[in-house]
């Protein structure tokens, strides 16, 4: 009898009970200030091995700090951060990015003169050379980019990019790819091609912890998640549970209690 049931809504195989994967992340009790004020107060946070987990929340909720602070660029007060069971709060940045975690940030940030080329190449920093598998890798799920191989990135829509931020970071060859709202400022049908390739990026191996306020097309693509408010972990769940859940469907999808 096979372990596994249906596949689910995201079309990934569901776990038997007791078949659960290993966590490849987890937050422990972790607390991050900006001076006197306390923006994440003791979150728990866990993120197996295959998974899509989604952090939901209103601006100012702590996701994006949390993020950063998952990639060494911020030191959390208190708790801890484990990456493959290894505790990694405190390691720079750029040794988190050798660990196997990656991060394409809210506002995409690529280098405005530098050609698309020249940005993926910078993603493979930690690399002697630049593996051009990987670089084959990112053109094939983004054609758009290898049809703009010679192009500056400023001179790319916002929807190229974001395909820019995301294939960069794959091109470190993360285990885990930490995405920072995705969707921001695109045109809905760049959005669901922006999902799609996030979705296609997960069947090909890599977990991925995705912030993000669009949270109907977030939560459709997920696994689980969490929903943060002020620096608190509000409600957490499986995503089937959590996009059926009245207080989600007033507070994100603009649905009325009653």
């Amino acid at each position: 009898m096979s372990t596994t049931e249906a596949p689910d809504v995201t079309g990934k195989p569901t776990l038997a009970k007791g078949q659960e994967t290993a966590a490849l992340l987890e937050l422990r009790h972790l607390k991050v200030s900006y001076g006197a004020i306390e923006a994440i107060k003791g979150i728990d946070v866990m993120v197996r091995e295959g998974e899509i987990v989604t952090l939901l929340g209103a601006n100012g909720a702590g996701k994006t700090t949390t993020l950063r602070t998952i990639s060494g660029l911020l030191r959390p007060k208190a708790g801890e951060i484990l990456f493959e069971g290894e505790r990694i709060d405190g390691v720079p940045a750029h040794h988190v990015v050798g660990l196997g975690i990656g991060q394409s940030p809210e506002g995409r940030r690529v280098f405005p003169t530098m050609t698309v080329v020249e940005n993926l190449e910078m993603g493979a920093y930690r690399f002697k050379s630049v593996p051009q598998e990987d670089m084959e890798r990112v053109f094939d799920l983004f054609p758009r980019l290898r049809e703009r191989r010679s192009q500056y990135a400023g001179t790319l829509s916002g929807g190229e990019q974001q395909m820019l931020a995301i294939g960069r970071a794959l091109m470190g060859r993360p285990r885990l790819l930490l995405l920072d709202e995705p969707s921001m400022g695109l045109a809905p049908l760049i959005v669901a091609q922006i999902f799609a390739i996030i979705q296609e990026i997960n069947a090909q191996g890599t977990t991925v912890l995705l912030v993000e306020q669009n949270a109907a097309q977030a939560l459709a693509l997920s696994d689980r998640a969490y929903v943060l408010e002020t620096g608190n972990v509000q409600l957490s769940g499986s995503a089937q549970d959590l996009l059926a859940d009245p207080r989600v469907r007033e507070a994100y999808l603009g649905e009325g209690a009653g």
